[in-house]
């Protein structure tokens, strides 16, 4: 009784408990459902990272065109200071012609100017701009600034493009670019044709602009040049040119107070180049070695040494003097101070040492005043043969031929001797902060000459005598 008792009394007690006590789930099915999801999601994102992917690629290799609106990202190219000017010159309010000009850059482009690009292709025609335009005698020029693309990446470019005189758009043609973004100048020389050789020079604004033909070294030790044409304030030169070829090269400065933005030679020829190497060189160099100093040079070296030094000059061989006025080496090497004379003109002094292996140093650029340049102590630092040419403490010095003695007067010091071998050469030491004289006397102490040591050149692109360092006439 009392088991049977027991039994019918827990056993609803015991189901009751037993249905309130909560058994979990199965996690297998939730597992699955959400895995499937997860492969779902990551399958969506594979195709659509798949499908941007190629279309990049395809945007990127200009295979698929981008929208006109979608942005690019920006790459150096062209320079600010053109970019950034307002337009210039009577066409551009000429908004009907532009705009043809516009599509014609845009789906006309020669397929040699489009190669050359490297993939880049015009971008939005809407964005095309005129920089300058105008007539001059004979021609109508335009300087455009072009939008490039070449996938997400964009640029500008500066076109040029030229015409008879009212020329439409539709008959201008392609007459150069540049993608340089460091040159703030843009140039552009049409030799001579039915119509005549003109160049047109594109600056900053409020920048003046020279464009020289030939130079001409005066016997004050001055440098003049034949002005072709000169513009103040408006940033842009035009030179109209004479139809015969000229003998020099134009040379283009552009400069903004006494700060030179840009000075280069004009390319677009022909010119009447300088030869030295015909018959008048060999008559020349006969005369050079006259009455030459120290270890004479070789025939070889010496005609690298004044086929250079007129190049550089841009004086003929014919009507010009050459003397040798001193030659030996420097650290191993042939070195030599010659002078070149152009007819009635100064004299131009250069310094070079070098050989052929090693290359050829330039130390000295300088021009003087023709009367008493025989008579001048001509000293200029040695450069360091380290590839930079960094200017050193040592300085040459070469006495005039009828000197005794020479002395080197330093800043404000007391003069000092300047030790001189068989050959009137010496070598001194200065540092290269400092400034110095040298005076030559003679036997009987008479005064010769005094010249300074001249700054070291920084820039060697421009004439003897076109800055302070290659002058001694202020």
């Amino acid at each position: 009784m009392t088991e049977s008792f027991a039994h019918s009394t827990l056993s609803p007690a015991l189901r009751q408990a037993a249905h309130g006590v909560g058994v979990p789930e199965d996690p297998w099915p939730g597992f699955a459902r959400r895995e499937r999801r997860h492969r779902r999601t990551r399958l969506i994102r594979a195709a659509a990272a798949a499908v941007v992917g190629v279309a990049l690629v395809g945007v990127q290799t200009n295979v698929v065109p981008l929208p006109g609106w979608a942005p690019g990202i920006a790459v150096a190219a062209a320079p600010a200071a053109l970019l950034d000017a307002p337009p210039r010159g009577a066409l551009t309010g000429d908004q009907a012609w532009l705009k043809t000009l516009q599509a014609r850059i845009s789906t006309d482009l020669p397929a040699r100017i489009d190669a050359s690009l490297g993939g880049w292709k015009v971008g939005d025609r809407d964005q095309i701009r005129l920089l300058y335009g105008s007539d001059q005698p004979g021609h109508r020029v335009a300087l455009v600034a072009v939008p490039l693309r070449f996938g997400l990446l964009t640029k500008q470019a500066l076109f040029w493009y030229v015409g008879p005189a009212g020329a439409s758009a539709r008959e201008m043609r392609y007459a150069g670019h540049s993608e340089d973004v460091d040159n703030p100048v843009m140039t552009l020389m049409q030799p001579g044709t039915d119509r005549g050789g003109y160049a047109v020079v594109v600056g900053p604004t409020e920048s003046t602009v020279l464009i020289t033909g030939d130079p001409r070294y005066t016997s004050r030790g001055t440098l003049e040049y034949q002005n072709l044409a000169r513009t103040d304030g408006s940033g842009v030169g035009i030179a109209v040119l004479p139809d015969t070829p000229l003998r020099n090269e134009p040379v283009v400065r552009v400069s903004r107070g006494d700060h030179v933005l840009f000075q280069e030679g004009l390319g677009g020829g022909p010119y009447d180049a300088i030869d030295p190497t015909g018959p008048e060189m060999d008559f020349l160099l006969t005369a050079a070695r006259q009455g030459v100093r120290g270890t004479p040079l070789n025939d070889a070296n010496l005609r690298d040494f004044v086929q250079s030094a007129l190049l550089d000059s841009r004086l003929p061989a014919a009507g010009t003097t050459v003397r040798v006025r001193w030659s030996g080496s420097e650290r191993g090497h042939a070195a030599t101070l010659l002078t070149v004379q152009p007819a009635g003109g100064g004299v131009i002094a250069y310094a070079r040492h070098g050989d052929e292996r090693t290359g050829w140093w330039t130390d000295l650029r300088l021009l003087l005043p023709a009367g008493g340049a025989d008579q001048r102590p001509i000293g200029w630092r040695l450069r360091a043969d380290t590839g930079t040419g960094t200017p050193t403490d040592q300085v040459r010095v070469i006495a005039p031929p009828d000197a005794a003695r020479v002395t080197v007067t330093i800043g404000g010091a007391a003069p000092a001797m300047v030790t001189l071998d068989a050959s009137n050469a010496g070598i001194t030491r200065i540092a290269p902060d400092q400034s110095a004289t040298f005076t030559a006397y003679a036997r009987d102490g008479r005064l010769l000459g005094t010249t300074p040591l001249p700054q070291v050149e920084v820039d060697m692109s421009g004439l003897p005598g076109d800055s302070p360092a290659t002058r001694l006439t202020p």
